[in-house]
This record gives C-alpha cells, structure tokens and sequence, in this order.
C-alpha cells in the first residue's frame, strides 16, 4: 500500500484511494476524512426539550406522517426540524439508507430477520424494529457482504 500527500495551497482538497474493496477499515478512513464537514450530534425535540443527540446514540432516522424522528438508545422518539434528505447529507457512513423513509446506524443494528414471505427486518439494540426494502437489502448485501 502506498501513501502520499501532497501540499498546495491552489488546489481544492480532495482525498483519492484505490481500492480492491470496501472493508471496514476504508469506512473508518472516509470517516475520519470527512469528519470536519458532519456534525457529530443532531437538535432534537421532544415535548418541551430540545437537546443535541449524540449520533452514537442515535439508531435510526425515520420519517412518518411529513415529520422526521430520530430514534435513539433506549427507543425513545425525537423530532428532528430537517428533511430526511438534508439530514442524510451530513451524516457519517456507518448510516445506511435501508428504505424509502428511514436511516439507519448500522453499529447499532442487532439482526436481520426474515419472514417466509421474504420481507426483512431490522432490529436495533433497543428493541425498535423496521422494514429493510428489497431494493435497499440488495445494495446492503452488495456492499457488506451479507
């Protein structure tokens, strides 16, 4: 493996690496690259409070009815103010789109279940679970090898 950087203050920064393979690793290293531009928490909202949740915590992003929630440790529902999309852009690459309408924090999946049917599901440490699109497990299972 080779390494090499090149410093110019001209040019727009830009990181390249070819790879074989996407391993955990290369996530990390993405990561960690385009960590300056993502927010390590989101604003939330929940009756009266609003709070930073940490993305750790955060299990899985959902939208239902026109509003966007974050699921997080323990289950607990937060109202986000952006749009699925516009969260989507600034979050890490641990977070895997796995249908239309939701995100989620592929550290913080337990398993995948299948019914007889062929439908999947996700369940997340907390016990939350949702629906994986056949579309979506596809590029899933392509890309981490499931």
């Amino acid at each position: 493996m080779k390494f090499r950087v090149i410093i110019d203050k001209a040019k727009e920064e830009e990181v390249v690496a070819t790879v074989h393979r996407r391993t955990d690793l290369i996530d990390e290293i993405e990561s960690l690259i385009l960590r300056d531009e993502q927010t390590d928490a989101l604003a939330a909202y929940q009756e009266d409070e609003i709070r930073l949740l940490e993305l750790n915590d955060v299990e899985c992003i959902t939208a239902d009815d026109g509003k966007v929630y974050a699921i997080a440790d323990g289950g607990k529902r937060y109202l986000l103010k952006k749009r699925l999309y516009e969260i989507e852009e600034s979050l890490p690459p641990e977070f895997i789109r796995i249908n239309k309408s939701s995100i989620a924090n592929r550290k913080r999946i337990r398993r995948f279940t299948t019914a007889i049917s062929g439908a999947v599901d996700v369940e997340f440490k907390s016990g939350f679970k949702e629906y994986v699109s056949r579309r979506c497990f596809a590029d899933l299972k392509r890309r981490y090898g499931l």
